[in-house]
């Protein structure tokens, strides 16, 4: 966890980031300039309603808090980070996400830039359905980090008033609302056919929404055998689940499992939900907007799991590392996890740093399956 501190002209901001590297700060340069740009044109005693967009680790929500903002963010972490860094005289209200958007209208929307160009669309076309008139966006990030045709998709959807000049390698964009909203966008839901029994769709933050990854492939036919012997109401974890194929697999192969779908991204979240209550609407599932396994879950039989390694640009196995600790701590005596990863990132090693027994299931070139289970004797 890192600490420092945001200097700005409204104050001084310690701000930690949850979990992550050592390299990993809680703000950058586009925080700095985004507040900066607020308050040099707003003041909280004229109260404009202010919705901050997909703010990271609260240096917006706090930065802003004079002026009562509404947060809503795809990421649960945004929840976790506010809680660490508010400080203890600030009441902050948890913020909103796409299980429950906020509803407008608003008269400023401050937003981070995404990396993905299609969920820049979807956030700019929900911006024009909540947006005020008179209202105005002030969106930035990091120039690295900007989507290429990111300045196409601004000129698209809504009116650009200004793009302020690069500093520290950031940039901010000043815009009001344009025509196009997310009711006249096809491409908000997108997803492709597993088997003939069932389709999968994403909403546009969801981890390859438009077809199977590959190393998802792989691991597919090995959760088919295990999970085909598990009794009737054996508790199975779809962790960092994205549009739930990995639990969808596990209920195609024996329905009368009990499955639950965590992500980080509600969206993530949102489009399990969607493909489960579409394919299986009589299965017994749960979901959890969460940063990997809620305390209250309790113990699975089997945990699924594709980890990511990379956030904010940074590649790395301290998600996956984070994940193995929590996995260890929820499963039920005999149970195991099945995971899937790539090559160059050793999980052979790491894993036994927090499993009693680890084996090599199958591989390809590029990916390999593990099982690994605390206690010796896990499922085979």
């Amino acid at each position: 966890m890192t600490s420092e501190v945001l200097t700005f002209s409204g104050g001084r901001l310690p701000l930690k980031r949850p979990g992550g590297g050592r390299t990993l700060r809680a703000w950058d340069a586009a925080d700095e300039q985004l507040l900066e740009r607020v308050l040099e044109c707003f003041t909280p005693q004229s109260h404009p309603r202010v919705l901050i967009l997909d703010d990271q680790f609260g240096a917006l929500t706090l930065g802003l808090a004079p002026f009562a903002p509404v947060s809503f963010a795809d990421s649960c972490l945004l929840s976790e980070s506010l809680v660490m860094n508010a400080p203890a005289d600030l009441s902050i209200p948890a913020p909103k996400n796409w299980l429950e958007p906020p509803e407008g209208p608003f008269d400023l929307v401050v937003m981070r830039i995404p990396r993905q160009l299609d969920y820049l669309a979807c956030l700019l076309r929900w911006v024009n359905s909540v947006l005020a008139p008179e209202g105005e966006l002030i969106a930035g990030g990091m120039i690295k980090h900007l989507p290429s045709r990111s300045a196409d998709v601004f000129g698209e959807l809504v009116n650009t008033r200004e793009v302020c000049p690069a500093r520290k390698k950031a940039r901010v964009v000043v815009a009001v609302r344009g025509e196009n909203t997310l009711l006249d966008w096809p491409d908000l839901w997108r997803g492709y056919r597993l088997s003939s029994r069932y389709e999968l769709s994403g909403m546009p933050a969801v981890f390859a929404r438009g077809k199977l990854d590959i190393g998802s492939r792989l691991l597919l036919p090995v959760i088919e055998r295990m999970v085909a012997d598990l009794p009737p109401g054996a508790r199975v974890m779809d962790l960092g689940c994205g549009n739930g194929v990995l639990g969808l697999t596990a209920l195609a192969r024996n329905p009368a499992l009990e499955v639950a779908f965590a992500d980080v991204s509600s969206q993530a979240v949102a489009s399990a939900r969607h493909n489960v209550q579409t394919a299986f609407p009589g299965a017994v599932a749960s979901f959890y907007h969460s940063d990997g396994i809620p305390e209250a879950a309790g113990r699975y039989d089997l945990v699924l799991l594709n980890p990511p390694f990379h956030e904010g640009g940074v590649v790395g196995d301290h998600i996956a590392l984070r994940l193995f600790s929590q996995v260890a701590g929820h499963l039920s005596p005999g149970g195991c996890m099945l995971l899937v990863g790539n090559r160059h990132l050793g999980y052979h090693r790491s894993l036994r740093h927090y499993f009693g027994q680890v084996r090599q299931i199958d591989a390809d070139p590029k990916f390999v399956v593990f099982e690994a289970s605390v206690q010796e004797g896990g499922r085979s």
